[in-house]
């Protein structure tokens, strides 16, 4: 699925990734990166939150904001012009986080995915379209 919709992701476009620990936030992420033709190895930036990628069709863009619970620390950790006014992919796990606070995202496209866990090879992904 991730390599897919990175076939056909367009500029600046914001992908929401929510769902517990273990439901293949990341995996999903990497499968983006192969469709977006971008060669490094992705893991998860949990604790450096972000991870940029280049040499793709377009850049890829990739936070976590797992360890990032109140509106300051969001503002301050520098993800901000990242969703204000991203620039090619940019795929946010933990993303109820940056929702929920009630700060805003710039004009763009975004993908609000939920990824549920029903056993230990079965995952149930929901998205909707939101956004230019």
């Amino acid at each position: 699925m991730g390599r897919s919709w990175g076939r056909t992701a367009p500029d600046r476009w914001i992908v929401g990734l929510s769902g517990d620990l273990g439901a293949g936030k990341t995996h999903l992420v990497k499968g983006l990166a192969q469709g977006l033709d971008v060669t490094a190895r992705v893991h998860s930036p949990t604790f450096a939150i972000i991870h940029e990628y280049g040499g793709g069709r377009l850049p890829l863009v990739h936070l976590d904001l797992y360890r990032l619970e109140t509106i300051a620390q969001l503002q301050s950790a520098g993800v901000e012009d990242e969703l204000l006014a991203p620039r090619g992919v940019v795929v946010v796990e933990w993303f109820e986080r940056w929702a929920g606070a009630g700060l805003p995202l710039g004009l763009v496209a975004v993908r609000r995915v939920t990824m549920a866990v029903l056993g230990d090879t079965e995952r149930q992904i929901a998205y909707e379209d939101t956004g230019a």
